[in-house]
């Protein structure tokens, strides 16, 4: 399976005539950050909730560890931890309280593992504080205890910094990066901070409107610098069906009813030409233009909603 720890396969979600995810295919490799990026409402929940098996697909496979999900639900999901939604912690107890309990219904075997997750968060182990006393940022991270208690391989964490303050923000980045390059685990993190996402991780998935655009490293993204092709011709919207019939890429975007951008990087100045020349269209510029990676995220995702 190419040592991919998560993958799927044409994953879709279809709410009545709405995809809310559709023919997503994403990679994630072992002992690396994947970063899911979109605005709100992009997909990236939905997505992972059907990793997680909490929302079955209307069509298209999860498959973890090289396995299908469909099946194996008990003997794959043991390995991971997740953070979809708030957890429902108990307002009245105190953190240590809530994990015992959490670690009575699991049947989590070891009997330090309640200590070893507070202490892994930073958080005091047998406190008088109750959770109805803690900030946001001390709930995330006793959030973040209860994904670890079990000691998982994978994790999956949807928007972790969300709500946090900028100390709150930087200390929740540094404790996942040291779960991977101390802990060796594998982590698919989603957000719609591009600044975030852009010091964080390995791996960059784009998803936007439920369709995953562009999937990549970090690095890579970077050495383009956000390189795209501006087009103009007689009629955009003709343009944007050759790119997707005949050049077999959704990474565009239309500007107007005459230009568009578009940024798959496979795509040569020379082979865009001649298909838009043989769908019959007009061409009046082609030029290849760089940008920032900032500029690059917020343009293929629609230019709004990515910090």
């Amino acid at each position: 399976m190419g040592g991919y720890i998560i993958e799927t396969k044409n994953l879709t979600k279809q709410y009545g005539v709405r995809k809310s995810v559709a023919n997503v295919n994403i990679h994630v490799r072992q002992g690396r950050i994947y970063g899911l990026l979109g605005r709100n409402g992009a997909g990236k929940t939905t997505t992972m909730k059907m990793l997680l098996g909490l929302t079955q697909p209307t069509s298209g496979e999860v498959r973890l560890w090289g396995k299908p999900l469909a099946g194996n639900e008990r003997r794959l999901l043991s390995r991971i931890g997740s953070l979809i939604e708030s957890p429902g912690f108990y307002p009245n107890l105190t953190a240590t309280e809530n994990l015992r309990i959490f670690a009575t219904l699991r049947g989590v075997p070891n009997r330090h593992a309640v200590k070893d997750a507070l202490e892994l968060v930073g958080l005091p182990y047998q406190d008088k504080k109750l959770f109805s006393q803690y900030s946001l940022g001390m709930k995330q991270r006793l959030a973040i205890a209860l994904a670890v208690m079990h000691d998982p391989e994978l994790f999956i964490l949807d928007e972790p910094v969300n709500g946090l303050d900028p100390i709150g923000i930087s200390k929740m980045r540094s404790f996942i990066r040291q779960l991977c390059s101390e802990k060796g685990k594998t982590i698919l993190i989603s957000s719609h901070i591009l600044s975030e996402i852009s010091l964080l991780a390995d791996d960059i998935g784009i998803i936007h409107n439920g369709v995953l655009l562009v999937e990549e490293s970090l690095s890579v993204l970077e050495s383009q610098n956000g390189r795209y092709l501006r087009l103009g011709v007689s009629d955009a919207s003709q343009a944007a069906c050759l790119l997707e019939t005949a050049l077999h890429t959704k990474q565009f975007w239309i500007d107007d009813d005459r230009n568009l951008r578009i940024f798959d990087p496979s795509l040569s100045p020379a082979l865009v030409s001649e298909t838009m020349f043989r769908g019959g269209l007009s061409l009046y510029e082609l030029h290849l233009c760089e940008d920032t990676l900032e500029d690059y995220f917020k343009r293929v995702t629609g230019g709004e909603g990515i910090a």
